[in-house]
């Protein structure tokens, strides 16, 4: 593909940019993934560095063997005897009866293997497989199969090599044990895709080799944002000491450094590492303090000059891009320690990225019992005895740690840092006069002398396809209905029907609006906010109409961006199928928009100037 059109009189468009990717490899993700999904300490089982490990001993080792030289003669020796055995009648009937054979064999060491596992199958199916059992054996057709090695290699020839005899397994399991109603459910088997998927696509040793198996899809002069990942705080295991977080960050500063027009690399922040040097988790002697800066005045304003710290080598020296952060890990992206960092992005231009779909990457640890109160957003809780409306903090009912992850995620939490007297009230809570004196702050009814109004920032994912679906099918819902009925703001976060202030009006958005009305109606109403589409788009059926008919909102049009989330999104599809079905599926100027033009007013101040031709 190229991106230069053809013909002798067109311009050059700009090239395209893919605004959402990954090339963080297995060794930086923690190992206890399973955690919160499976019981303690079933998880132990399952190491998301044991899956890593297997596909780099398979990709180094058996995935060659198919060049070697003995392989091939191997493989001539059984084409050979298949061409034979479909010759004649005696030898397919010789194979037929060896495969009956043998999954009969594998069929009931599984059996004897589950028996006595899962005490709740069907009673009717466990006494027909021991009265046939009892059968088989009065009449000497099984043969003794003893030592679970032994049965091990004989159930996994069978499901490798026998289509019949596999199938056969897995109708065993399941009318033997009830196996579908032990299948987990859509956010397990949503894990498991995630294990498989980094496995599969993060076994490089070096994030430079997977960055090239991402540019290798696409036209020579496409740039991409790479988005690290930090999940050293997420109580799921530590990574391995020598791909830990500042040892990510330096060698993706590499990655930029060798691919300067093509790597726009973010730096991933989360609040828990702005402490001391000493007290940063993985501290290693000599390390710079993670953020530091002063505070100078610039007019009426404060400004932020950074001091010697990790992050200012990132983003000065390295030229990184923008900021990452990841909520679900546990925090709220407006922890107050990370306010400091969003005002030197703001002034500076800098954008921040931020997750924003339900998913299976969260944090595994122990909730605080603070967690169940919303720390901005308050509810209706009655009225007294005057008659006055009442209020106390939102409640967050969720307790599962994956469902409650979606508090963090909610879009509604960036109100708390574009509003005022949200951020005005986080501010003037916090026991850090720096922070005070940051932002103006003098007393809750005074409005701050600085904000962060001007910052810019990508709602990650857009909401999910889930909040896609779930806009279309509310078709008699109040809130969905907004984005058509003021097509220029969408919902109305604060005020109620006849634009009097409402306290009580982002309890009921909170709890009754899909996301993608939310994020809509804050691209329409704060210039600086954006939303990607990336791992949506797998669901292009889904996707693309409803994609379509948001570019023809011209308050929208200019603030959505082309991102496919490579390699998360690979067990979906590759990212050359999803640039196909992009370019294919919209209309050329509607592709240019959010693959060419958005992402580099979203990456102006970092991004080069295009060559005019």
């Amino acid at each position: 593909m190229s991106n230069t059109p053809t013909g002798t009189n067109t311009q050059r468009k700009a090239p395209i940019i893919n605004c959402h990717t990954h090339i963080f490899t297995g060794d930086h993700v923690p190992p206890w993934l399973a955690k919160t999904f499976l019981p303690w300490p079933l998880y132990f089982l399952f190491p998301l560095s044991g899956i890593v490990r297997l596909f780099r001993w398979y990709y180094n080792g058996p995935y060659r063997w198919q060049f070697m030289p003995w392989y091939k003669k191997i493989a001539r020796l059984i084409n050979s005897w298949k061409a034979f055995a479909a010759k004649y009648f005696i030898t397919l009937a010789l194979k037929w009866l060896t495969g009956i054979f043998l999954s009969i064999h594998a069929v009931l060491i599984v059996y004897h293997w589950g028996k006595g596992l899962l005490k709740n199958g069907n009673p009717e199916w466990i006494k027909k497989f021991d009265s046939a059992e009892n059968w088989l054996s009065a009449r000497h057709v099984l043969l003794p199969v003893n030592g679970f090695v032994s049965q091990f290699l004989l159930v996994f020839a069978v499901l490798l090599f026998i289509p019949s005899g596999r199938n056969l397994i897995f109708f065993v399991l399941n009318k033997t044990w009830g196996l579908i109603s032990k299948l987990p459910g859509k956010q397990t088997t949503e894990l498991a895709a995630r294990y498989l998927s980094i496995g599969r696509h993060a076994f490089h040793k070096k994030q430079a080799r997977t960055f090239s198996m991402l540019k290798n899809q696409y036209p020579a002069d496409t740039g991409f944002v790479v988005l690290p990942m930090d999940m050293e705080y997420m109580k799921a295991g530590k990574p391995k000491k020598k791909a830990r977080y500042r040892q990510q960050m330096a060698e993706l500063a590499a990655v930029r450094r060798a691919h300067p027009n093509n790597c726009y690399p973010f730096v991933f922040a989360d609040p828990r590492r702005f402490v001391p040097a000493t007290e940063e988790i993985n501290y290693q002697p000599g390390d710079k303090i993670y953020f530091d800066y002063d505070i100078i005045k610039e007019g009426s304003r404060n400004k932020i000059v950074l001091r010697d710290c990790f992050i200012k080598d990132l983003v000065e020296t390295h030229h990184f891009s923008g900021f990452k952060i990841y909520p679900a890990l546990g925090y709220y992206p407006f922890d107050e320690k990370l306010l400091p960092l969003w005002k030197y992005a703001a002034d500076n231009g800098l954008p921040v990225l931020t997750h924003c779909i339900r998913g299976t990457i969260y944090y595994r640890g122990w909730k605080k019992p603070g967690w169940y109160e919303h720390p901005v957003f308050e509810e209706f809780s009655g009225r007294n005895a005057n008659g006055d409306m009442q209020f106390r903090p939102l409640i967050l009912p969720e307790r599962k740690n994956m469902n409650f992850s979606v508090n963090f995620t909610h879009p509604m939490n960036y109100l708390c840092l574009l509003e005022e007297p949200l951020l005005r009230k986080i501010i003037g809570r916090s026991t850090d006069q720096r922070l005070q004196s940051l932002f103006g702050y003098k007393d809750p009814d005074t409005a701050l002398s600085s904000n962060l109004r001007h910052l810019k920032l990508c709602m990650g994912h857009f909401g999910g396809d889930d909040e896609w679906k779930n806009f279309l099918e509310k078709d008699r819902d109040n809130y969905s209905s907004k984005l058509n009925e003021f097509p220029a703001s969408g919902l109305d976060f604060f005020n109620d029907t006849d634009n009097n202030a409402s306290r009580s009006k982002t309890e009921q958005i909170w709890k009754g609006a899909d996301w993608y009305t939310i994020i809509c109606s804050m691209m329409l109403q704060y210039p600086q906010v954006y939303a990607d589409i990336s791992y949506i788009l797998h669901q292009h059926m889904l996707i693309t109409p409803l994609l379509t008919q948001t570019l023809q909102n011209p308050g929208l049009r200019k603030r959505v961006l082309f991102g496919t989330d490579f390699f998360v999104v690979r067990n979906h599809n590759s990212d050359k199928d999803l640039l196909g079905l992009m370019m294919g599926g919209l209309r050329e100027a509607d592709f240019d928009v959010i693959a060419r033009e958005n992402p580099r007013e979203f990456l102006e101040k970092t991004i080069a100037p295009l060559e005019q031709t």
